[in-house]
């Protein structure tokens, strides 16, 4: 059965999508790009301000979904520029201390909203 997750702990949509669907077990959380849901507006103008609200954004809808970090088990993340996977691995790391899930990332000519990173997530109920 199909269960739309939704929490105004992260930003609602910016377009037509579910901020995550779950599906037998499995949580699809769409892209998320770094507004902060408090003021709607992208957090920071820097790659690491950035990126930790994407994290935030992300944990919050584990959370909501009944989730944690632990059960991520692939993230694709969206860059502006390449320069930036340094600092954006960094922070990504902290949010991934013992379990890290399986990863890919790319540089694209363009975010939503000008921002610099935009991460897509899929965590599974062990």
């Amino acid at each position: 059965m199909k269960k739309i997750i939704s929490t105004s702990e992260a930003p609602s949509a910016v377009g037509p999508y579910s901020q995550a669907i779950e599906v037998n077990g499995t949580l699809y959380i769409s892209g998320q790009v770094p507004i902060d849901p408090s003021t709607g507006k992208i957090a920071g103008d820097d790659i690491t301000t950035q990126t930790r609200q994407v994290m935030e954004n992300i944990g919050a809808i584990l959370k909501a979904a009944g989730y944690g970090f632990g059960d991520v088990v692939k993230s694709t993340c969206l860059l502006a520029d390449m320069d930036y996977f340094k600092a954006m691995n960094e922070v990504y790391a902290e949010y991934y201390t013992e379990e890290k899930p399986a990863r890919a990332a790319f540089a694209v000519k363009g975010l939503p909203l000008g921002s610099l990173v935009e991460i897509e997530t899929i965590a599974v109920k062990s």
